[in-house]
């Protein structure tokens, strides 16, 4: 009896762990892109570019800089997949959708408090990302990633066409 109980425990435990850990995840991970959809469709039409100078047509009135940050963290399950994936090389699909997702929550964010700020459109959109390393501190593993969007923010003054 006893050898068996820290059977389940050594092994069983951890590995009911790793599961519960991965339905959490991919039920947080779909939260999140329902959320990000949303607001998606909420702010559909307003003019996002990349252009480092602004179209002809626009007269601005005013301009500031913004922005939107984003943490995302990786769950265990994931990292246990990219850890296998790096042995062997090649594409780590089980962090393209972390990246999917900080990108368009750090846009979104930016575009909020570009509207926040009663702002009409925000050009020259930069985006930058970075590792965030595991909290042993030696610089091995990833925790998760940082996505920045900026741009500057533009009132129209009025609309040439």
């Amino acid at each position: 009896m006893g050898q068996n109980f820290e059977l389940l425990v050594n092994f069983g435990l951890p590995l009911i762990l790793i599961v519960v850990a991965y339905f959490v995840g991919s039920l947080l991970e779909k939260r999140h892109y329902q959320s990000i959809r949303a607001r998606e469709e909420e702010y559909f039409g307003f003019p996002v570019v990349t252009f480092d100078t602004m179209p002809e047509d626009w007269r601005v009135s005013s301009s500031n800089l913004v922005d939107g940050s984003v943490v995302v963290s990786l769950d265990y399950f994931k990292r246990i997949i990219a850890g296998l994936r790096a042995i062997v090389g090649g594409r780590i699909r089980t962090y393209e959708p972390l990246l999917d997702r900080a990108r368009r929550e750090a846009v979104l964010r930016m575009i909020e408090s570009a509207r926040r700020q009663g702002y009409d459109a925000v050009f020259n959109v930069r985006l930058d990302t970075s590792r965030l390393a595991n909290a042993r501190g030696n610089g091995e593993g990833t925790a998760g990633v940082e996505m920045l969007a900026y741009g500057t923010a533009v009132k129209f003054a009025s609309l040439v066409r």
